[in-house]
């Protein structure tokens, strides 16, 4: 009997073990966890939205999966980034993941003109989107406090933004929040994204460190294709706290909600 039991415990082991290193392996090739830190990308994706990136989206980079792993080191792009998709990154000089959206490809021209996006010289489509609200208080584990157009809010207060609907060229629409039309990003020299390169903005145009911020003055610039990680496409869990484990800050209406 003893030795059945052993047998049996050894067994489980193995079957634990065999389970994680497979998971291991298909979380490696195939999807990454995401976290979303900051609130760039509102209202899209909020603080404490929880993602699983989508890694095969665009083939296979140095980034999203080890040399072992990949079928040959390098860039292998089976399907290239669209304009309006959200994907995660490698910032170029820093070395950390970002998200954002594409809304230049290679051989696009790109301008700010008083807060609106130009692209190939033509103003994108904008439509009135309503108002976005949230509770004017500290947000995520690093206490980021929201900035609001109706201020000056008290904490606690009603947050308000003004929404719009964006129609990039190709279709794909999305809301994006603008405070203002007079902030540093707003206006823009013509950027000429070079081939093999992507520019990405944030949804939340005064608060987004983006490719409007050149690499040689310290911004994030254009993006190699080589740094892409992989595509957003929706959200698993979403939290509102300062950790995910306040329950009672968990925001039912986005779990599974697609990334548009």
């Amino acid at each position: 009997m003893a030795g059945k039991a052993e047998s049996g415990i050894v067994e489980t082991i193995k079957t634990v073990f065999w389970a994680l290193l497979i998971a291991g392996v298909f979380r490696t090739l195939f999807f990454q966890p995401f976290w979303i830190p900051s609130g760039s990308m509102k209202d899209t994706l909020l603080i404490g939205d929880f993602l699983f990136v989508n890694k095969m989206a665009y083939g296979y980079s140095r980034h999203s999966c080890p040399f072992s792993l990949c079928p040959i080191p390098g860039r292998i792009l089976e399907s290239d980034p669209e304009r309006g998709d959200v994907a995660v990154f490698r910032h170029p000089t820093r070395g950390v993941d970002f998200i954002k959206r594409v809304v230049g490809l290679p051989g696009d021209t790109v301008q700010m003109k008083d807060g609106v996006l130009q692209i190939n010289g033509a103003p994108v489509g904008l439509a009135d989107g309503g108002t976005f609200t949230e509770t004017k208080e500290l947000q995520g584990p690093q206490g980021l406090m929201p900035r609001c157009a109706n201020d000056p809010v008290g904490q606690g207060g009603l947050c308000e933004k003004p929404r719009q609907i964006e129609t990039l060229p190709g279709g794909k629409s999305h809301s994006i929040i603008n405070i203002s039309d007079s902030w540093v990003a707003d206006n823009t020299p013509v950027f000429t994204v070079p081939e093999g390169n992507y520019f990405f903005m944030g949804d939340n145009r005064d608060n987004s460190e983006d490719s409007r911020f050149p690499a040689a003055a310290g911004g994030l610039g254009f993006v190699p294709a080589e740094f892409l990680i992989g595509r957003a496409d929706r959200i698993m869990f979403s939290s509102a706290g300062r950790s995910l484990f306040f329950f009672w800050t968990w925001r039912g209406d986005r779990f599974f909600k697609a990334v548009e």
